[in-house]
Parts: C-alpha cells; structure tokens; sequence
C-alpha cells in the first residue's frame, strides 16, 4: 500500500471542490451542518481554502441540548466563517408525536430505527432551507469509511450536493485533518452519532483502523470481523446508487 501524502491529497480536494463549484455552482456558499466532529470539520476547513472563508456557511443543529455545542463553536471561530444555530429539538418532538399517534391508527409502534434515523434527516431539511436560501450547495461530510459499511442515514447525513470526503477513509480524513491545522482534540475525536450514547465503533462491532486497512488492503486477520464487514457493505451498498427506475422505450421494445 503506497504512503498516504496528507498534503498532495489536502490540495487536490481543495482543487476538486473549486472546480465543482464552477461547473454546479458559480459563486455559491458552501452550506455544512457543524457537529464538532473530524469530519464536518475538515470538510468546512477545505471548503474555506477552496472557496475563502466568506463563502462557507456552518450551520449547528442541537437537539434540544447538545453537551460538545462548544466543540462546533470553536471550529467556527477557528475558521472564521459564518454561522448559524437551528435548534431542532422541538421540530422533532412534534414530527415524532404526529408519526407516533398515525402508527397506532395503523397498529404499529415507532421502530428504533425510526427514532435514531428522524434527526438527522431534519438536519438534512435544515440544511437544505438554509442553503436555498443563501445560494448555497450542501457539503455532505460522510468518509469512504463510513459509505463503506452503510453508517449513516439514507437522506440525512448522507444526502449532500458534494462529498470530498466519499474517497478517504477515517485514517486519512485525519492526516488531512492535521495537515489542515485544525485543533488536534477535533481532528482525533472519538465519533459518534451522537444520537444512541455509543461510539461509532461499539455500534459497528470493529474498528475504523481494522476497516479502513481492509478498504485498501482488502486483507482482515479477523474472520468474524471481516465477514461483519462485508455483510454491511453488501447490505448497504444501496445508499450509494442512485434511484433505480424503470427504463421506458418508446418504441415499444421493453
């Protein structure tokens, strides 16, 4: 496996995301849900060396309260960018209550799924609203590591106009992450979805360093694990696709 240059890669995302705002974007911000984590973080920090700091926007989205709100704040003021707090929290309540009293009528109770999956698509509601109406495009800041396995919401955190972190695995999105300057106790930042109370890795089952070393090495000492993953990746490869539809020929041959 060839050494992993943290700056060379850090500047030809920079260039990337210049290049797509150019074709899909003329002049627009960059829209970024701010959690406090690595990855929202360094997506907003090449965002502003890409486009200058005036033109990224971060937007905070608690539910209700949030115990690392600081974490978020300080990426913003490192960076110097624009900002805005949409607290959720109440949103969420009242979508939950109504989906709540209709699954009764339907005999039926709300999944745990339901519930740990309906933040984060609000979030991604949010982000869209902001972003339509300060002639934004949304940054998706899901890494490879994460796409790999399925780890995120359908329409929520994986939704987003542009990904630069869809080809980087958690291990480079942090040596991209120091190459960048951003604070060390962000950039290295136990994940965590901040919606059940476990790390990304508890829910997962394995590490990130054991996953992204089978990403690009396809070699796993562990069977269990390796079986593990790629039954997730298998079963989730969907949220990569686009919508599959039917192909209509007018000439009649189907």
């Amino acid at each position: 496996m060839n050494e992993f240059n943290a700056k060379e890669v850090k500047d030809q995302v920079v260039q990337w995301i210049r290049e797509w705002f150019e074709e899909n974007g003329k002049g627009c911000n960059a829209v970024i849900g701010i959690s406090g984590g690595k990855d929202s973080s360094v997506v907003a920090a090449l965002c502003a060396e890409a486009l200058g700091k005036e033109r990224v926007i971060g937007v905070t989205m608690p539910n209700g309260v949030q115990k690392d709100i600081s974490d978020s704040m300080r990426l913003i003021a490192h960076l110097g960018i624009r900002s805005c707090c949409v607290n959720i929290g109440e949103t969420c309540k009242a979508l939950m209550s109504a989906v709540e009293e209709q699954l009764a009528t339907l005999g039926k109770e709300v999944s745990n799924q339901t519930t740990i999956n309906l933040p984060p698509r609000v979030r991604m509601t949010t982000l869209y609203a902001i972003s339509q109406s300060m002639n934004g495009r949304v940054a998706n800041t899901c890494n490879l590591s994460e796409d790999w396995v399925g780890y995120s919401t359908r329409y929520g955190d994986a939704a987003g106009d542009f990904s630069p972190l869809g080809g980087l695995t958690v291990r480079e999105v942090i040596a991209v992450g120091k190459e960048l300057g951003l604070p060390i106790d962000l950039v290295e930042k136990t994940p965590s979805d901040g919606l059940c109370g476990k790390s990304d890795e508890d829910n997962l089952g394995f590490t990130y360093a054991a996953l992204d070393h089978y990403i690009r090495t396809g070699e796993c000492e562990d069977p269990v694990v390796k079986a593990r993953i790629d039954d997730k990746h298998i079963k989730n490869l969907f949220k990569l696709k686009p919508i599959p539809h039917f192909e209509y020929k007018a000439d009649g041959n189907q």
